[in-house]
């Protein structure tokens, strides 16, 4: 692990858009503006997929169940989702992006790295570059954006935090370290509940903690994922922006109005789900060798299982086929079924219409 005096200092910037959807259907529908909005379903089993800042305000936020939501916020307006709207702006703001940098790395619809080091306007400072990006968005989508600006992703990233909404922050090299040391590890990106969970029952609980421990330490409790902490907490991101990033998966899951315990009802609810995850990778020209299913239960624990085949699925009914199957395995549910997922993985640019020579692996896990 090299330090920070061996790393040619690079300019990334982290563009973060505020809101995204609930600020889209705020910006086109001008009677929700400056009330509390949920994008998502508002039944019983709907969940909020995005939270205006009105809403936040009463502690509404994305993935929550609708039905807590509203008990949060009684005034809270729900809208339902306008994905290819969405896609739209974020288009437009994809083509402010390459007007800077062709290092361009989405992460979502609403925020991507920059690699602005050497940019196509042969502007020095990153902060400006930032400055002139969010205002160019504002000017073409109406929208608030945020920006991180600082020498590696990870850094970019905390600071597209700090002056949220519709501001921008910088972490230089010189302070990125000590900004780490006093930062609690459940903020780090790529730090989930469950491992900032883990790394308190070590005692690490702030950047500094982190720093203690060695790179065989973390290795040894934390696998693969041991040597970026251990780089991160010393401020270091070696991590390059790819602007060829490639998905790894496809996936779609539907939450049910009822709960089910019949399996003939729950493989036919798989099909919606195969066509969905088939259709974008038709769309896309791509396959993939591994299919998943998520089965969530009525007491929200989950299961997954997965098979893998030699050669790539050829159609939707490739997919369900191996869904179902999956699905059978797990029957007699442990408990009715609140929420099922297929997911496509492996992904490949092969497609393969043979079939008949599909040997299928089981790796339930």
């Amino acid at each position: 692990m090299n330090d920070l005096s061996n790393i040619p200092v690079r300019k990334i910037v982290h563009i973060d858009m505020d809101a995204f959807y609930a600020s889209v259907e705020q910006r086109d529908n001008p009677e929700l503006r400056g009330k509390p909005l949920a994008v998502g379903g508002s039944a019983a089993r709907g969940v909020v997929a995005a939270a205006s800042y009105e809403a936040r305000a009463f502690g509404v936020h994305s993935a929550m169940p609708s039905v807590t939501a509203k008990r949060k916020c009684p005034d809270l307006i729900f809208v339902p989702p306008r994905f290819d709207v969405y896609k739209a702006v974020s288009q437009q703001i994809r083509e402010i992006f390459a007007e800077y940098t062709p290092l361009i790395e989405p992460l979502s619809l609403d925020e991507a790295y920059l690699d602005v080091t050497e940019n196509l306007k042969g502007m020095e400072i990153a902060t400006e570059i930032a400055k002139e990006i969010r205002a160019k968005i504002k000017q073409v989508t109406g929208l608030n954006a945020s920006a991180g600006i600082s020498y590696n992703k990870f850094l970019a990233k905390m600071a597209s935090d700090l002056n949220k909404p519709n501001g921008q922050a910088v972490i230089t090299p010189k302070n990125g370290p000590g900004f780490v040391e006093t930062l609690p590890v459940k903020k780090f990106h790529g730090v989930g509940p469950a491992t900032a969970e883990r790394m308190r029952k070590f005692g690490i609980e702030t950047g500094l903690d982190l720093k203690s421990k060695s790179l065989i330490f973390l290795q040894e409790h934390f696998g693969k994922s041991g040597p970026y902490f251990y780089g991160i907490a010393r401020g270091i991101d070696e991590r390059q922006v790819k602007p060829d990033r490639i998905r790894k998966s496809v996936g779609a899951e539907d939450t049910f109005v009822e709960d089910i315990d019949d399996l003939e009802r729950a493989t036919a609810e798989l099909k919606p789900l195969a066509k969905k995850v088939w259709g974008y990778c038709e769309a896309q020209g791509i396959s993939g060798k591994t299919v998943t299913v998520k089965i969530k239960y009525s007491d929200f624990t989950q299961a997954t299982r997965s098979r893998t085949s030699i050669i790539p699925c050829s159609g939707h009914m490739d997919v369900l086929d191996a869904a179902s199957e999956l699905l059978a395995s797990v029957y007699p549910f442990k408990r009715s079924v609140r929420l099922l997922g297929v997911t496509l993985s492996s992904l490949t640019n092969d497609r393969s219409d043979d079939a008949q020579s599909r040997q299928q692996l089981d790796l339930n896990l």
